[in-house]
């Protein structure tokens, strides 16, 4: 049987105020994942298309897998040095490494069948970055999954060597501008 521990209202209010404070600074950590990939995937999608379209490179799709290895490493050595793991970090990394698997498939099957994947990425990325702006309660992520949507859908208008471009203005729009206000967020 477990004993009850008796706090003073003020030691109850500390305890409130340290779990609040706790939360808060999970929430702002946050920004560096949303700063790492955006700046991979922006980098790399820019690198993509000046490679196709001003060069005759014909390995013009590297930047890609080079960044995004580099970004992945760089993303399991934060998770790994993290001290404590909350409920919320627990599912938001859950969320983003299964979703990382449906990232893998796409550009898989997409290689295969030679097509572009931006189309694609953009809906999983749509979902993860809603998902976590819901989470976190944090509506610049919402609205960076919802401009993730609707580049989505422009991807079905326009030729496959803007995709690339249009991927990197999202990533911009869907996860630096959000990742830099979670970052300078002063909760």
């Amino acid at each position: 049987m477990e004993k009850e521990i008796k706090l003073t209202p003020q030691q109850s209010l500390k305890l409130i105020t340290e779990v609040i404070n706790q939360t808060k600074e999970n929430i702002k950590s946050h920004s560096f994942i949303f700063l790492l990939w955006g700046w991979t995937l922006a980098t790399a999608s820019i690198l993509q298309f000046l490679l196709e379209t001003k060069t005759d490179f014909k390995y013009y799709f590297l930047p890609f897998p080079i960044l995004v290895a580099i970004a992945l490493l760089l993303t399991v050595n934060y998770n790994r040095n993290k001290t404590s793991e909350t409920h919320l970090n627990f599912f938001l990394k859950k969320l983003w490494m299964a979703l990382a698997f449906g990232f893998i498939a796409i550009v898989f099957v997409s290689v295969y069948q030679k097509i572009e994947p931006f189309t694609y990425t953009l809906i999983l990325a749509a979902i993860g970055t809603t998902v976590s702006g819901m989470v976190l309660k944090f509506k610049p992520l919402m609205f960076g999954g919802v401009c993730f949507l609707i580049a989505s859908v422009c991807c079905v208008f326009i030729t496959d060597e803007f995709k690339v471009l249009l991927h990197g203005f999202a990533i911009i729009v869907g996860y630096l501008i959000p990742g830099y206000i979670l970052k300078n967020s002063k909760s």
